[in-house]
């Protein structure tokens, strides 16, 4: 119990604070800004052992589990680390090196993983320092309670609001009663002096301490505007109040007019200071409606000038892209020029190669005429023109086929070139093998149709 209450009192310690603290400002909206706390090594990414969880609804992956590292060194000045992430850390449109610490400085660009296609960069931030009061509602909740614990006992004490300062302008409580609707509860009653009593204290609060509060808390000159615009939503709650005294001391007076007409000097004496009182109050409440509507007019202009700001920011970012982008496209021409110049290699080694194919083609074709030129003058069977078939060489050196000679040896015994007298004749294996192997060189057909004349003569045989 002790824990939570001290924490819960630093916690509103820190709520009150005027000191200026560094924090990364994201563009484009008013929450999820990052405070980056002194002597703490902040951590972000989507993982659950960091100081603040990063969580890209569009793409889970973009953000590492540790992404990146923000660094106060001793100088004062800031510093961020990519761990090495995947999308890596952009500062001023430019990427870090990885477990490198790069600089900061006031009004930088940090922009974590890169911009999908068709959307805009999604965690885009900027360093800025500002009092924490002014940005308190804005900050992201911290993942890792221990580096919000860091200075907690160097903050100073916490100034009292106006709801705390302010007396309160309630109706007395009600009784008590039994009955579970509530409608028919009534005040307190009060004796004639008590209510006399109780009206000088009503008095004395709204024009003690009430007055004191408004006079401390809104500034003399109108000219003195507050930075943080959120407090116009104070001055709106505070009108309201102001027109509930109103109304609560317009009612006090009606009703001390409206008794019986006697000689009391302290009730009028009362009726006049509940007059000057509630003009008081009206004058009051005019100023603040002038001070809301000048607040009203200030927020318009800084609005703008936010706005404008937002489209420098753009314009610079745009301009970074272009460049990245020129940067892109010439990197892809000199890829494409590259690219040319290896299919241009390419192309001339096919054609050296297919000139090479065709040489040797035509080689081959050559070859091969010369072998069939050969085998039809020179190696043919002079009485059936094919090649020789189980060739013999008679005692004249003529040769012919085995089977050719003999059918022609039993008409006539002599040689069919020299007509000399056949005496022998001689099977030659060399000039058979020699054949053969020209022939394993011809066309699909030759090779067929010598074969099936090799088979029918041995059929016949």
């Amino acid at each position: 119990m002790d824990d939570a209450k001290a924490d819960s009192c630093a916690a509103e310690e820190e709520a009150g604070s005027d000191v200026e603290v560094f924090c990364l400002m994201r563009v484009g909206r008013n929450s999820d800004w990052l405070r980056l706390f002194e002597n703490t090594e902040i951590a972000v990414g989507r993982g659950v052992d960091v100081t603040y969880q990063l969580l890209s609804p569009s793409c889970p992956l973009m953000i590492s589990r540790l992404h990146c590292t923000f660094k106060q060194r001793e100088d004062g000045q800031w510093t961020v680390t990519d761990k090495k992430s995947l999308n890596g850390v952009w500062v001023n449109g430019n990427r870090i090196t990885a477990d490198e610490a790069h600089q900061l400085k006031l009004g930088d660009s940090i922009q974590l993983g890169v911009p999908l296609k068709g959307y805009n960069m999604e965690f885009d931030y900027i360093l800025v320092q500002r009092p924490l009061k002014d940005i308190k509602l804005y900050l992201a909740k911290v993942q890792r309670e221990g580096a919000k614990r860091v200075h907690i006992s160097k903050k100073p004490k916490r100034k009292l609001t106006v709801e705390e300062i302010e007396p309160s302008t309630s109706n007395p409580k009600l009784y008590r009663c039994s009955s579970a609707d509530k409608s028919f509860a009534k005040p307190c009653p009060l004796s004639p002096a008590e209510h006399q009593q109780g009206l000088s204290h009503t008095r004395t609060e709204e024009t003690g301490p009430s007055r004191g509060v408004q006079e401390a808390e809104w500034p003399s000159d109108d000219t003195s505007l507050p930075s943080d615009l959120d407090d116009l939503q104070m001055y709106s709650q505070n009108i309201l109040l102001l027109r509930e005294q109103v109304d609560a001391t317009q009612r006090q007076v009606a009703s001390l007019e409206g008794e019986p007409q006697q000689a009391d000097p302290f009730k009028e004496e009362q009726v006049r200071e509940l007059h000057g009182q509630l003009q008081m109050l009206r004058a009051k409440m005019d100023r603040m409606a002038a001070l809301e509507k000048s607040f009203s007019e200030t927020r318009r202009q800084l609005e703008e000038q936010k706005t404008q700001q937002q489209e420098e920011v753009l314009k610079k970012q745009l301009e970074g892209a272009l460049q990245e982008q020129k940067k892109v496209i010439d990197e892809l021409a000199l890829s494409r020029k590259a690219f040319e110049q290896i299919l241009s290699d390419k192309n001339k080694e096919l054609e050296a190669t297919k000139e090479e194919k065709e040489k040797a083609r035509a080689q081959k074709e050559e070859v091969v005429t010369q072998v069939t030129e050969v085998l039809e003058n020179e190696l043919q069977c002079i009485i059936c023109s094919e090649l020789f078939i189980e060739t013999v060489i008679l005692n004249c050196a003529h040769s012919f086929c085995c089977y050719c000679i003999k059918l022609w040896r039993k008409k006539k015994d002599e040689c069919p070139i020299c007509r000399q007298v056949i005496q022998s004749q001689t099977r030659c294996l060399a000039l058979d093998n020699c054949i053969d192997s020209m022939v394993e060189n011809l066309s699909l057909d030759m090779k067929a149709r010598r074969q099936a004349l090799i088979s029918e003569r041995k059929g016949e045989s």
